[in-house]
């Protein structure tokens, strides 16, 4: 009997306690409360307008068709109230876009490829389950068909520019044998046979008139969702400063024919430390270089006063 007045005992004193320390706490500011509720009164989730003409490559998707339609506006909404991601889309985007986007042009290929690459890889090095590697997602076969190396110790699937380079032969070859640059985005993610035989197993002409699978059938209107946002942030409420983007740093190129026994002392010889270099020089895999055969690389040293 008594251990049972002892357990009330306690559980008052524990009760009293509470109603002490909720008596002496102090209740929230009027302005506190404001703040709050105008917090929650700005914060709205709003349907998007699908703008009556979009167009990839100038090739002008058919948005009186009611499937499209639906589909372009999820990827829309998907992509702009995924803010995060999106915000980084654009830091990425002002870093890399200076350099994907003169190699499109040498090789005569429409400025909204660059697009492509953002959703290959979100303008990352990225690495697929399948093999595919780098910001053009490209495979091992591929890429040495193309004429990048790829071994233990170097990977250019990892060099934007030359990445870049075997993309943009890619998609003329695609171009050439399906006849649009739509057709040829898509064959980037399903394959030229892949897309072929579909066009012709369903007897259609057009991308968008395929039944597709998941990730080949969203591709082209995740593309175009992104540049549409991309090229009109504030529309898609994207705010930011021009100094809140990512640059590029320049560098400097430094030919190298022989091997390389330590990537670190390597480094330090140009004032940098080997994470640094690696940063610059992402297809170089291994902390040394074997290059028996003595092939020239160049590799790029960041210019003095970016890193402390």
């Amino acid at each position: 009997m008594s251990y049972i007045k002892n357990i009330l005992a306690a559980i008052g004193l524990i009760s009293l306690s509470g109603l002490f320390i909720f008596a002496v706490q102090k209740a929230p500011s009027d302005d506190a409360v404001v703040k709050e509720k105008k917090l929650i009164n700005d914060y709205n989730v709003y349907a998007l307008s699908v703008p009556d003409e979009l167009d990839f490559a100038g090739e002008k998707m058919p948005l009186n068709d009611p499937d499209v339609y639906e589909r372009m506006d999820k990827e829309l909404l998907v992509n702009t109230y995924w803010q995060s991601n999106g915000l980084l889309m654009f830091k990425r985007a002002r870093k890399y876009f200076p350099v994907i986007e003169p190699i499109l042009k040498k090789h005569g290929i429409p400025d909204d490829f660059k697009y492509l690459s953002v959703i290959e890889s979100g303008l990352t090095n990225a690495v697929s389950p399948a093999g595919a590697k780098g910001f053009w997602q490209i495979m091992p076969a591929t890429a040495r068909e193309n004429g990048l190396e790829v071994n233990d110790n170097v990977d250019e699937r990892y060099h934007l520019e030359k990445a870049t380079e075997v993309a943009c032969k890619y998609l003329l070859k695609s171009k050439e044998n399906l006849g649009s640059w739509t057709l040829a985005a898509a064959a980037y993610n399903a394959g030229n046979a892949g897309i072929g035989n579909r066009l012709k197993d369903q007897d259609v002409k057009s991308y968008y008139d395929l039944l597709l699978g998941e990730e080949t059938g969203r591709y082209m209107f995740r593309i175009v969702a992104l540049k549409e946002i991309l090229n009109n942030p504030k529309k898609y409420g994207f705010n930011f400063n021009e100094s809140d983007l990512y640059t590029e740093i320049p560098t400097e190129e430094v030919i190298v024919d022989v091997p390389v026994k330590d990537f670190t002392a390597f480094a330090k010889e140009y004032g940098i430390n080997y994470k640094i270099l690696k940063i610059h020089n992402p297809w170089l895999r291994e902390a040394h270089l074997n290059n028996s055969s003595r092939k020239k690389y160049s590799i790029s040293i960041p210019k003095k006063g970016y890193y402390k």
